[in-house]
């Protein structure tokens, strides 16, 4: 299975960007408003960075609690982890394991295509895995004598 199954199981979902100027208040309303745990930072449809809940909530206990006046730019990742589309769910499920990141940004050449979570990836996983059982339990079940 692809990263681009995971993005069709998901389905025609928006990905959602925020300036890097943008001041926090408005990346958390963007957040809280579209029930999402992360936004891709864009200028000018360039990649500049992401943050993530995460990412904000560090920034808060590092300045006990005040953010007042905290630009996107200050919290977010700069250099986020990547993938491309045709990259394997293995690999992705490998890459956020291993840098303990939630959500993975999708490009394809230069191309913004969409932002996967753990949760998207899992759901992919466990649709595979009941239409490979379902198909191994038909083959079972007329097993040639």
């Amino acid at each position: 299975m692809f990263i681009r199954d995971v993005l069709t199981i998901k389905g025609d979902i928006q990905t959602l960007s925020i300036a890097p100027d943008a001041p926090i208040a408005d990346a958390v309303s963007q957040l809280v408003v579209h029930d999402i745990g992360s936004l891709v930072v864009m200028r000018n449809e360039t990649l500049m960075g992401f943050i993530t809940e995460r990412d904000i909530l560090r920034g808060m206990q590092a300045r006990g609690c005040m953010v007042e006046g905290v630009k996107v730019a200050d919290l977010m990742e700069k250099e986020p982890i990547v993938a491309s589309s045709e990259d394997t769910v293995d690999y992705a499920r490998d890459v956020m394991t291993k840098h303990r990141i939630s959500h993975l940004i999708v490009m394809d050449h230069d191309k913004l295509t969409g932002v996967i979570s753990f949760h998207d990836v899992a759901k992919a996983c466990l649709k595979d895995a009941n239409f490979q059982n379902s198909l191994l339990k038909r083959y079972i079940k007329h097993w040639p004598e």
